[in-house]
């Protein structure tokens, strides 16, 4: 079985930060970077099946600058066997759903058996990447996944439902699952095993090889950052003093006055 683990390095910001003025974006100097919590946990279900099933291929795949390098490798050093990342110029700042078409023709090339994405990423928080890769590649998809189990060419996911309810699914692959935190405990990658991830493949892709263009990525897109602004500060605070009588008065007087 092959395993597909679509990944994302999400920047991290400083407590202090100055927005640009001549593009949408932060001073890269306020930025951390590290792998996307939510696919800390669709990794390890991915490295949990192919330990389970034997002879399977867990593959990472990240749509990234060079800096996204970084959580590829750790990555490989948890178990992942080969790693892809893909970039181009066209592609700064794009959108979820313009980043599941680049992922779509990565995926189609490695004939997957199973998709597992993380529910979402803790900066773009649209929780619409997985889901768009499942149309883009017409397959069977289940959201927000907190149980898996793979027997026979299929598998049995319990998905998370409101009010704690939760929906128990058979689904034939393949298929694409997106996974929810708490599924299971991510591993930590020894010394031993960070060294030799320098070692794992880790190949760098182009839209060209994908057989992708700038202009097949935008036509899949839904929207672009025009700007990017620190909110506008309002006014301090107003300290009420005196006794509860006094101040639960005035508190009454400022809701009639904001309401009148």
């Amino acid at each position: 079985m092959k395993i597909v683990v679509p990944v994302k390095q999400v920047a991290v910001l400083d407590e202090e930060f100055d927005v640009l003025e001549d593009r949408p974006g932060v001073d890269p100097d306020a930025l951390d970077w590290e792998l996307n919590e939510w696919d800390e946990f669709s990794l390890e279900t991915a490295l949990q099946l192919a330990e389970a099933e034997g002879g399977s291929e867990v593959v990472v795949i990240t749509v990234g600058a060079e800096e996204a390098e970084d959580g590829l490798r750790s990555c490989l050093a948890k178990g992942a066997d080969r790693a892809q990342r893909i970039w181009d110029d066209s592609l700064e700042d794009v959108d979820p759903l313009a980043v599941a078409r680049v992922l779509a023709a990565a995926v189609e090339r490695e004939s997957a058996d199973l998709v597992l994405c993380g529910v979402q990423s803790s900066d773009g928080v649209h929780s619409a990447t997985g889901i768009a890769l499942a149309a883009h590649l017409d397959l069977p998809r289940v959201a927000v996944v907190k149980g898996l189990e793979y027997s026979g060419g299929a598998a049995t996911v319990e998905r998370e439902l409101e009010g704690g309810l939760v929906e128990n699914l058979r689904v034939q692959l393949p298929a694409l699952f997106t996974i929810q935190t708490g599924i299971n405990e991510p591993r930590y990658a020894n010394l031993r095993a960070i060294k030799q991830a320098k070692e794992k493949q880790l190949d760098v892709v182009s839209l060209g090889d994908l057989g992708l263009d700038a202009q097949a990525v935008d036509s899949a897109a839904s929207s672009r950052v025009r700007s990017m602004a620190p909110p506008d500060t309002g006014g301090g605070a107003e300290m009420l003093d005196g006794s509860a009588e006094a101040v639960a008065g005035r508190i009454a007087e400022i809701v009639k006055e904001r309401m009148g």
